[in-house]
């Protein structure tokens, strides 16, 4: 425990700590030789005093080293890409683009995750469809990418185990907001799934962890640092997140709106910008994996939207994982309790406030704030326009549903009516994509 203290003391100090201590320090708190209580000391002297590069790589590697780290050469033939984005209110993209790179020629194992506030999680969404098994273990996880080229999953017992133990204590000692500790967590697990090319899509704005733009820059540029170090291709774009992806903002609506995204026939005027993310994100993945200049793999990923391809993808990931579509179709079907809002001005629709449309669906039962809360699959928040739209006197803003019972909805509609601000002039447009990291 004496060396165990003088690492603590020397970052508490400020200093550099060596690779042979981070990984002694990590390997004993897996172990359970180091107790709680002192790695929730060197998390706080870490979020005070910071780490360097080198040592924000260490740490990465010794989490992703306390269990198994998993391999595909043997299991596909074709090169493995991710993409992990840092999370948001409406945000379906994954079920879009990591189809649509497995289109494209990519084998793509994606663990994935829950969600937890007003951050929607992949597997809930997945989840919604009737038998989808979104639990797999590694054996099954290596053979749905092997039989299918993608499949998406939670991360199980066996990776990362460091990284959900440490994140346990971050989240109740107030040490969660700290760039080292945050990419340590997020790429641990992206580099143990085994990926050799890794895209992030770094968020910022209402609805984000990172609220500016210069905290995503931050991450985005540690995460991809830390991928090239470990070996990886790597890039970032930095995306904004002031109002919702999309209309829908929920578990099963959000799962209908990507089956539109994936749609070949094309998607209406609203969701357009948001397809045209999707198809920039799997385009950096394809463009770094296949050495394919960036406007070529965007048409190639255009080129498989139309065609169904990617559609036909993400059905036969959903089979492989035990899930029916057609049963989806009639939960979609099932009654829910409804309560619209409209505009009580004219005008233009000029924010649409992505943190309260958030945590208007968690009051819904679309999230949870407690890890042990059951979700209600139905409820959530389906929007009538976006920012830019011009709307009237009565037009409507939005739905909200939920499938439980009406208790509340009136209460979340006034709350949701605050997310809307109508102006006189029409905003500008502004792009989602704010810059690109490499």
């Amino acid at each position: 425990m004496t060396a165990v203290k003088l690492i603590l003391d020397k970052k508490r100090e400020g200093h550099a700590l060596g690779s042979a201590e981070i990984r002694q320090f990590i390997e004993g708190f897996t172990r359970g030789e180091i107790p709680d209580y002192q790695m929730s000391a060197l998390a706080m002297a870490i979020c005070c005093r910071g780490m360097t590069v080198r040592e924000t790589a260490d740490l990465t590697d010794a989490m992703m080293r306390s269990g198994e780290v998993l391999e595909w050469q043997e299991a596909v033939s074709a090169p493995t890409a991710d993409k992990h984005s840092t999370g948001g209110v409406g945000d379906k993209l994954s079920l879009v683009i990591q189809p649509l790179a497995a289109a494209c020629g990519l084998a793509v194992p994606s663990l994935t995750g829950r969600g937890l506030g007003i951050t929607g999680g992949t597997a809930d969404k997945l989840e919604t469809i009737p038998g989808y098994n979104a639990s797999l273990s590694l054996d099954d996880f290596r053979r749905v990418v092997s039989e299918v080229g993608v499949s998406m999953t939670v991360q199980t017992e066996e990776i990362t185990p460091a990284d959900k133990k440490l994140y346990a204590l971050r989240d109740v000692t107030g040490t969660v907001a700290s760039i080292p500790l945050i990419t340590a967590s997020i790429l641990s697990k992206k580099l143990a799934e085994g990926a050799q090319t890794l895209v992030f899509d770094v968020k910022c704005g209402k609805g984000a962890f990172m609220k500016t733009r210069e905290e995503a820059q931050f991450l985005a540029q540690s995460l991809v640092s830390g991928a090239k170090a470990a070996g990886r291709k790597a890039s970032a774009l930095v995306t904004l997140m002031d109002a919702p992806l999309g209309l829908a903002v929920g578990n099963a609506c959000e799962v209908e709106e990507a089956l539109t995204l994936l749609s070949p026939n094309g998607v209406f005027a609203a969701l357009e910008p948001i397809r045209e993310l999707c198809i920039e994100l799997a385009a950096e993945m394809v463009s770094l994996s296949l050495d394919k200049p960036i406007d070529e793999a965007r048409e190639l990923c255009r080129a498989k939207l139309l065609d169904g391809s990617a559609l036909e993808k993400f059905k036969q990931m959903v089979v492989a994982q035990g899930g029916d579509l057609d049963a989806f179709s009639r939960v979609l079907s099932r009654p829910v309790f409804k309560y619209r809002i409209q505009a009580m001005r004219s005008g233009y629709v000029s924010a649409i406030d992505a943190e309260r449309t958030g945590r208007v669906a968690l009051a819904l039962g679309a999230g949870r704030e407690k890890t042990t809360d059951r979700i209600d699959p139905l409820a959530g928040v389906r929007l009538s326009v976006s920012v830019g739209d011009k709307v009237s006197v009565g037009s409507p803003l939005a739905t909200l549903e939920k499938s439980t019972d009406p208790d509340g909805l009136e209460k979340a509609a006034a709350e949701m009516f605050k997310a809307f601000v109508i102006s006189q002039e029409k905003p500008q447009d502004i792009a989602l994509v704010l810059e690109r990291i490499d």
